[in-house]
């Protein structure tokens, strides 16, 4: 049984047909939305991702840390490596807060870690209602080349200096993208960030560039 409790300042929602479960967070005069999409086996206990919601919300952005998949469908491994199909949970998050009063007036945004980096810009791509990205030790390139072509949202990527092959990929993933776009390499970082102040120094990356473009602009 989890000991995992939920963030005082963040209440429990469900999403869609699948009834996907979802943390929300909104502050005082939230500047946007961000939502979250949690690499492979992943969701939204995740103590790394709710370290940085809390932080993001402590800087004045709304939170959704969602399970992209239901139990039912956590089962099945080729789901949990599914990017089209995880884009489409994110897709589904980012309508459902439009619909729902407390956040309709919220821009959104996306946070990626691991393959939730690739379904954050797949789910991105031709959608000029995301006002950014950032993507944390993820894969981008598991967007494909179309979708990386596609997304118009300014674009951080951040990689572990340690983090060896993923750096290619997310150079590569930098150079095919048109959008506004910067890679951002943290010093003596592993792929998880475990390492003493590294997940902070990616927090202080993704506030200063979601503070950018989350300015309190209207959908």
């Amino acid at each position: 049984m989890s000991s995992f409790q939920i963030p005082s300042d963040c209440s429990e929602v469900a999403i869609g047909e699948h009834k996907l479960a979802a943390f929300l967070g909104i502050p005082a005069d939230a500047n946007g939305l961000v939502i979250f999409a949690h690499g492979s086996g992943s969701g939204r206990l995740s103590p790394r991702n709710n370290y940085v919601a809390q932080r993001l919300r402590d800087a004045g952005f709304a939170t959704l840390l969602l399970d992209l998949l239901s139990p039912v469908e956590e089962q099945d491994r080729r789901n949990v490596f599914d990017i089209g199909l995880l884009a489409s949970r994110l897709r589904l998050a980012s309508g459902w807060a439009a619909g729902q009063p407390e956040t309709a007036h919220l821009r959104p945004a996306y946070f990626g870690s691991s393959t939730g980096g690739g379904a954050a810009l797949r789910a991105a791509a031709n959608d000029p209602s995301v006002a950014a990205v950032v993507s944390r030790g993820g894969r981008p390139d598991l967007a494909g080349a179309d979708a990386l072509k596609s997304v118009t949202a300014p674009t951080l990527l951040i990689v572990g200096s340690l983090d060896g092959v993923v750096i290619e990929l997310n150079q590569a993933a930098h150079d095919a993208m048109r959008c506004e776009r910067q890679l951002a390499i943290v010093p003596g970082a592993g792929h998880l960030f475990e390492e003493p102040g590294t997940l902070d120094e990616v927090v202080d990356l993704a506030i200063g560039w979601f503070g950018k473009y989350l300015d309190g602009s209207p959908r």
